[in-house]
């Protein structure tokens, strides 16, 4: 057993959690521990005009709300924004769906995402990190965030996908525009801070939706006549029930692979390069491992439970539901907070330590227990591991030069900066 200290939280144990700037400073746990100890489904007034919504925060509860998509609906939105119809009706993605809907699109797009096809990926990956580890390497003095994370999943967007290498850089960037639009360093229309009305009808209403909303018809115009053997091909195809995918439904999904595929497995890797930068005993025990030690798959998901890059989904109810004695009205917003749960001392021992050889790690990082579970969960788990892995056979010390800068966003718990020192092997 290891323990680690959590990187610069945020100690404000009444800190405002629908505010972006709370969470720029680090997640605030004791926040959310106070929430978790006294009450567990608290109310939450929005300042910003937003109608409130119930905060969730025990891992048991979490998975109850999670497992009831027929009371608690995904169909109205899963972040805090409140929309009308017309606007929900032309960004939602599979995501803001409920079954039946959703399981239809699922099967549909889940077909270049198995664990099958996945695994099939591992020695390109592989490539891939040798490239990224041996510049950031001969670097010596790296922001780990920018020159390794980041680029893994934005390199491999494009090999699994199908989209030109040429190509990753620019549309990681729209990503991130996308997904961070919170944060003035990822884009210049900040969600809470300039009027961004006009681009309501935009997903996550950004400009940057318009350029990946046409960068993907060009792509499936590429593919409409031919078949080129990549997973965009593939979701292309009809199923065997002769159904195809749609063109808002494949331009929003397309929109969401480019953000959230990114995104997600980014700050895991983060956090994970923080922990090894930060702990002797995690660099020691997982450089002398060997790439089939079973410590790897513990460590791997140990590491994805550590950093819950998705902080929240908000879902909406359908009928009125009574949790922990608060009556949850219809129309209620509740909202579900995975990294809460997934520090939750009555489901996980020690949950403030990392904990590499963790058994039976049932975290909900990839939002388990209901049927909205991340499609992408087996690729991210395989690159956050091989990515430590290659990185640490190939240095001899892992040092943090400089304080870490978090994410200004209260859906995406990321660090965007990590300054490192690199040894050679």
């Amino acid at each position: 057993m290891i323990k680690t200290v959590s990187p610069n939280n945020n100690d404000d144990i009444n800190a405002d959690i629908t505010s972006h700037d709370t969470f720029e400073k680090g997640f605030p746990h004791k926040a959310f521990k106070r929430m978790r100890d006294e009450d567990p489904c608290a109310w939450i007034d929005e300042t910003d005009g937003g109608s409130g919504f119930w905060s969730v925060t025990r891992y048991k509860d979490i998975k109850e709300v999670n497992g009831l998509p027929k009371i608690f609906s995904s169909a109205q939105g899963i972040r805090l924004e409140e929309q009308s119809k017309e606007e929900f009706e032309a960004r939602k993605t599979f995501q803001e769906t409920d079954p039946p809907v959703h399981t239809r699109q699922r099967m549909m797009f889940h077909r270049g995402f198995t664990r099958k096809l996945i695994s099939t990926y591992e020695p390109m990956i592989r490539d891939i990190c040798n490239d990224i580890i041996n510049e950031a390497v001969d670097l010596g003095e790296v922001d780990a965030t920018k020159e390794i994370a980041r680029k893994l999943p934005m390199r491999m967007l494009g090999r699994v996908v199908g989209t030109p290498d040429e190509d990753a850089e620019w549309l990681v960037s729209r990503g991130d525009s996308m997904i961070a639009n919170s944060d003035p360093d990822f884009t210049d229309y900040v969600i809470d801070k300039v009027d961004t009305d006009e681009y309501r009808f935009l997903p996550f209403r950004s400009p940057a939706g318009k350029e990946i909303y046409d960068y993907g018809e060009k792509q499936k115009r590429l593919r409409e006549d031919h078949d080129m053997g990549d997973v965009m091909s593939m979701l292309l195809q009809p199923n065997k029930q002769g159904d195809k995918i749609s063109d808002l439904e494949f331009k929003n999904f397309f929109a969401l692979m480019v953000a959230a595929g990114n995104d997600t497995t980014r700050y895991s890797m983060a956090f994970s390069m923080h922990a090894i930068a930060n702990n002797p005993y995690i660099f020691d025990c997982l450089k002398s491992a060997p790439d089939d030690a079973p410590v790897w798959a513990s460590a791997t998901e140990e590491f994805i439970r550590w950093a819950s890059p998705t902080m929240h989904f908000r879902r909406t109810a359908t009928e009125d539901y009574k949790l922990h004695g608060k009556q949850i009205r219809e129309g209620d917003k509740v909202v579900i907070w995975f990294t809460s749960g997934n520090y939750d001392e009555r489901k996980f021992s020690n949950p403030f330590s990392l904990i590499l050889e963790r058994e039976n790690n049932q975290h909900i990082a990839f939002g388990q227990g209901g049927p909205h579970a991340c499609l992408g969960m087996w690729l991210a788990r395989l690159e956050v591991r091989v990515a430590m892995q290659e990185l640490l056979k190939r240095v001899s010390k892992i040092e943090q030069i400089g304080p870490e800068k978090y994410l200004r966003s209260n859906f995406i718990r990321g660090i965007k900066n990590l300054p490192v020192k690199l040894t050679s092997a």
